[in-house]
């Protein structure tokens, strides 16, 4: 017997995407994970442009993650041209990639994950029941807004960082207020922690590499290697690891190392540099039987949480240790240049790669991903989950199971969210 499984839009994920699985005798023969999305074409977008565009326009990419790619194409254009970067303008980064993590990952775990948990079809339907829980996750969000409005200017498509400096510095009165609010929400981070601990997790296990930055004083973030238990290279050598390909079925590129599936993301983070958490965020983790190394997809949305509670920590951190002092950008010497920044934005490393000629004109841009690089793995992931998912009978329990570890993963494929139209049909094959 065959059995199709096609689900043309998986809902509660950033964007368009779609699913076609064919089993024979309970067996795969077909898993296809697809972006359906137009092409946008900003690599080719960015090609004649100035140095200077390339974050204006690559924070356009995507609203969640407008810091990240604000700030990798700032890296990347900083290491082509050998622009110095001070100590402040680096701590000032992360202090707005941090806020992101915050906004993003409460985002993701209250309004997207959360409800298939507790048995809703949204966020909206649990929230009569579940206010609490919606209102700590607003709470979270705003902080994250906050803190990302304060360094970068304004929420979305910051306007302030720029390349080696900021064009507005905060000051200490605003970094204070930021430490004292965030200081009010800890107790809600470490309550989104203990929620997601305590949710039960399908038992799965993803044996491939967990690739993320590696720093040696901090828990990844804009700096070090890329590392897995395995491997460890210099950013500037992903091109010689990581190869982008296409399929036929998805307008998004997969990317494989040595033609097998990684992943990249929160879960890879804590298996890399658990140990660089902070106190309270390893403490809620082990109090609540975390363990590392953690090889189940699924958690991914447990070490989402765990990393909120380590990211108020660290802006906390920040803004009592920080004091900003007046700094103005650098002279840019314009010049013939090549240069790779890599960023641990929430849902993974991403990375961003320009070639300048002597005018400073951009003359090839490459930009890869979380998603890019996830999705062959979330493919491999499926087509090892289903027969163990057959058993269940129900088509809609089904479903349901496949699009939760797809959300595992947080993929976000645009800024946009569609709902999920599922058909099944069955065929008995001639025998």
């Amino acid at each position: 017997m065959t059995h199709t499984i096609n689900l043309n839009h998986i809902t509660k994920i950033e964007g368009h995407a779609k699913l076609f699985v064919e089993i024979e005798n309970s067996k795969i023969k077909k898993c296809e994970l697809s972006s359906i999305e137009g092409a946008r074409y900003f690599e080719g977008l960015l090609k004649g442009k100035h140095w200077f565009e390339a974050h204006e326009i690559t924070s356009r990419i995507c609203g969640i993650c407008s810091c990240g790619h604000n700030v990798a194409a700032l890296m990347a254009i900083e290491n082509a041209l050998g622009i110095p970067v001070s100590e402040q303008s680096k701590v000032l980064k992360k202090l707005l990639t941090f806020g992101e993590r915050i906004r993003s990952h409460a985002a993701h775990l209250y309004f997207l994950a959360l409800p298939d948990y507790l048995g809703y079809e949204s966020a909206l339907a649990m929230t009569p029941k579940y206010k609490t829980e919606v209102k700590r996750a607003l709470k979270l969000m705003k902080i994250g807004n906050d803190i990302v409005r304060t360094i970068g200017g304004r929420d979305m498509h910051q306007v302030t960082a720029t390349y080696g400096g900021f064009l507005k510095i905060p000051t200490k009165e605003q970094l204070n207020d930021l430490a004292d609010r965030v200081k009010g929400l800890k107790e809600a981070s470490i309550e989104t922690a203990k929620l997601f601990l305590s949710l039960k997790q399908r038992p799965a296990v993803n044996e491939c590499e967990y690739f993320s930055l590696y720093e040696e004083n901090d828990y990844p973030m804009i700096d070090g290697p890329l590392v897995s238990e395995k491997s460890k290279f210099d950013k500037d050598q992903y091109l010689d690891y990581f190869k982008e390909y296409h399929n036929k079925y998805s307008t998004a590129n997969f990317v494989a190392k040595d033609d097998v599936s990684f992943v990249t993301g929160s879960l890879a983070r804590m298996n890399n540099a658990f140990d660089k958490l902070s106190i309270d965020a390893k403490k809620v983790a082990t109090d609540n039987g975390f363990k590392i190394p953690n090889k189940n997809p699924y958690n991914n949305n447990v070490a989402q949480a765990i990393e909120i509670v380590d990211a108020l920590d660290q802006v906390m951190k920040i803004c009592t240790e920080l004091d900003p002092v007046d700094e103005k950008p650098p002279k840019v010497n314009v010049k013939a240049g090549h240069g790779i920044g890599a960023v641990e934005v929430p849902r993974g490393t991403l990375f961003h790669e320009y070639t300048l000629d002597d005018k400073g004109i951009i003359q090839h841009a490459n930009i890869i991903t979380p998603t890019a690089l996830n999705l062959k793995n979330m493919e491999d992931n499926i087509r090892e989950i289903i027969p163990s998912l057959l058993n269940l009978k129900d088509e809609e329990k089904i479903n349901l199971e496949i699009e939760k570890l797809i959300r595992a993963y947080d993929p976000c494929f645009s800024c946009s969210t569609h709902f999920l139209k599922v058909k099944w049909h069955k065929v008995l094959t001639k025998s």
